[in-house]
């Protein structure tokens, strides 16, 4: 795979969760740590709100992690080069290299990054973390990394797999047809925050009460 994408079809999610628990359990995030979120929108931008009069109200779920953007802003403003675009055009952190100066998060328009204050706190009878995904030190800067671990093994990340009413479509966007490129295509897949030019690799269906 090439280029690696995704599709999130609003239509579907129900705002369960599951993807923001399935991030945090998979890649041994610090409790108070999110690399993946779940908001919510209305046309007011009124947090956590709905749309419509009581009782006949709505309420559409967003969510939101690293959009793994080709253009890219943490990655030109990185001072050691620790943030990068791999061959299969997943924006990625060198842990080794970040020295927590958070230009990045400053830089990022979606505000995905996190900075880890302190040491993931570990249940005494569970083992939280897929043991390929890397231990990240106190002080530096982390965040969705399209599940390395699983994509470069050929399954999906998992988010995709726990996702219970399958809202999230993983594949490839250089082949055109791929099941994401289709879905872009045929149920116009738009990005977030398409002004500021950063090219997002993460689609929406469905955003702003679209089909």
């Amino acid at each position: 795979m090439s280029k690696m994408g995704m599709v999130i079809d609003l239509n579907r999610c129900i705002g369960c969760q599951t993807c923001v628990m399935a991030c945090k359990v998979q890649n041994n995030v610090p409790d108070g740590m999110l690399w993946n979120r779940v908001l919510t929108m209305t046309e007011d931008e009124e947090v956590d709100g709905v749309e419509g009069t009581y009782p006949y109200v709505s309420k559409q779920y967003v969510p939101v992690s690293c959009q793994h953007c080709e253009n890219a802003p943490c990655v030109k403003v990185c001072p050691v080069e620790a943030t990068y675009k791999d061959e299969n055009g997943r924006v990625l952190i060198d842990y080794d290299r970040c020295i927590g100066c958070r230009y990045c998060m400053a830089a990022c328009p979606y505000n995905v990054r996190v900075f880890r204050w302190e040491e993931a706190v570990q249940h005494p009878n569970f083992k939280f973390g897929d043991g390929r995904v890397p231990e990240r030190k106190v002080g530096i800067v982390e965040k969705c990394t399209m599940c390395k671990e699983l994509t470069d093994d050929g399954q999906e990340p998992r988010c995709v797999q726990c996702c219970p009413a399958e809202a999230r479509i993983f594949g490839d966007l250089d082949d055109p047809d791929s099941k994401i490129n289709t879905l872009i295509r045929d149920k116009n897949g738009e990005v977030l925050l398409k002004d500021k030019g950063t090219k997002p690799q993460v689609y929406y269906l469905g955003l702003n009460g679209g089909k």
